[in-house]
């Protein structure tokens, strides 16, 4: 080969070396850029949007009665029952998962007779973040405990009170029990949620539990656990099912709770009441309601309920736990070994009963007649 073909090849190699650097810089230039997108567009979708205003002037008008709370946050309520200021009784009831104060069993299943013949007043109150109460960025298990004091003490209630409540507004009760004792004369937990990582349940128990859960509930509530800055957009994406109860699955409602949701659907003849219930629950947004509600719910608690003592040592009230033989929502084995290792629990199990089985006919009365009798 002679020298000028050498110079010549010489001079191709370099040309080729050349560019398969720039190239390969290019590639990694083009790849930093997608990164980028990638992360900006990930951090995007898990930032939650504020939560919508309320009131005047410009945000969604206000349509019941709210008290103002120290900290300057607004809790909305709804009365009903017999006249405060002649009642008996006074119960303050708590809301479950992704509703509001009129999604209320005793509104739905206790008569007015019984009302009446026991007495009783009722305030349905939304939790923060719900319906039209101020949402609460700095929430905890024991914040919503004593926000339910307050709201007794701004209405006039009385040093003493009853609390009751649904589902994940049944595990709420569970704090009014630990943070504020002194100021309950009895309390109902109504299919109350129940966090897996309470250290006294034995894992065995909880393992077969979860077991049986939807395995998009298993993976939601390890998110929220987990990861609950992630809880947003988890139940939010497209790419695979969140919570199922977010997602309205049916398959976690057993055949008895569709016959009570039919019925309770078809005893909503008010339309404005049916838009409230409908639209109430996620009025300000989906993150400060439903997704804070799972960030509490299944998240790091302080206590574990089966550490609590019984409030009322002195025969002066009662705490009650409600549930349903068949609910496919909440276990009702956990609820079994909860209110055995809590002697002072009083357990009724409604057979064939599932997760709304309060709501069915009769048994707002029957609940409140155990409680209150």
């Amino acid at each position: 080969m002679s020298d000028g073909s050498k110079k010549n090849l010489s001079a191709t190699s370099r040309t080729r070396q050349y560019r398969l650097e720039s190239s390969s810089r290019v590639l990694k230039i083009l790849l930093l850029v997608l990164f980028g997108e990638l992360c900006a567009w990930a951090y995007k979708t898990a930032i939650p949007p504020p939560p919508r205003k309320l009131g005047s002037p410009d945000g969604i008008p206000l349509t019941s009665p709210r008290i103002k709370l120290r900290d300057g946050r607004h809790l909305s309520y709804k009365e009903y029952g017999v006249s405060k200021d002649i009642a008996k009784s006074k119960l303050i009831y708590v809301h479950c998962f992704d509703c509001s104060k009129y999604h209320d069993p005793f509104a739905f299943s206790a008569s007015p007779a019984v009302l009446e013949e026991l007495g009783v007043y009722i305030v349905a109150l939304d939790r923060p973040g719900y319906g039209e109460s101020d949402p609460d960025p700095k929430r905890t298990v024991k914040s919503l405990a004593l926000d339910i004091e307050e709201l007794a003490d701004e209405l006039n209630l009385g040093q003493k009170f009853y609390v009751a409540g649904f589902s994940m507004g049944g595990e709420v009760i569970w704090s009014c029990l630990k943070y504020i004792p002194n100021r309950l004369a009895g309390a109902v937990l109504i299919s109350p949620a129940v966090n897996y990582w309470w250290h006294n349940l034995p894992s065995s128990l909880t393992n077969e539990a979860y077991s049986r859960q939807l395995q998009q509930d298993q993976w939601s509530v390890r998110v929220a656990h987990y990861l609950p800055w992630l809880t947003y957009w988890w139940n939010t994406q497209s790419w695979f099912p969140g919570f199922s109860v977010i997602m309205q699955n049916p398959v976690v409602f057993s055949p008895a709770d569709i016959i009570v949701a039919t019925k309770l659907q078809n005893a909503t003849t008010d339309p404005h009441q049916a838009e409230l219930m409908q639209t109430q629950p996620r009025l300000q947004g989906e993150f400060e309601s439903i997704h804070r509600d799972m960030n509490i719910g299944f998240g790091k608690w302080e206590f574990d309920p089966m550490d609590l003592e019984n409030p009322f040592h002195n025969s002066n009230g009662t705490v009650h736990l409600w549930m349903g033989g068949e609910d496919r929502i909440v276990p009702a084995t956990l609820q079994r070994y909860i209110a055995h290792q809590l002697g002072w629990i009083k357990y009724h199990e409604v057979v064939g009963g599932g997760h709304m089985f309060a709501f069915a006919d009769e048994m707002g009365d029957n609940i409140l007649k155990a409680l209150l009798n």
